[in-house]
């Protein structure tokens, strides 16, 4: 998903997007994850649908603290950010479907 989405680089990259008036949906994910692969096929078609948001992949290994603080246990997970706070949040362990990311995406407008 790397490829279809910016990266997060920085934990103060972070802050700077919960200060943008846009909204940033950052989507917490790693290589190693299956329920990640599964999300893969569909996830350009919801980028493209929601275009108006900016995606940011973060890799869960990479920024394990980061993830322990926003309280993101399993993945792929994502946290929605701007406009100086957290705008939502689809965290759980469980596989998403691309309804239920659809679902999620849409309450965020």
């Amino acid at each position: 998903m790397k490829t279809i989405m910016q990266s997060l680089e920085t934990a103060q990259q972070l802050e700077q997007l919960i200060q943008q008036d846009k909204v940033s949906v950052l989507t917490f994910s790693a290589n190693w994850c299956p329920d990640c692969t599964f999300i893969k096929p569909f996830m350009p078609k919801l980028i493209e649908k929601y275009s108006d948001y900016d995606f940011y992949y973060v890799d869960r290994d990479k920024f394990i603290d980061l993830s322990q603080q926003l309280s993101v246990m399993g993945i792929p997970s994502f946290v929605a950010v701007g406009k100086g706070q957290e705008l939502g949040r689809f965290v759980s362990r469980f596989r998403k479907t691309e309804k239920e990311i659809d679902e999620f995406l849409s309450k965020l407008l």
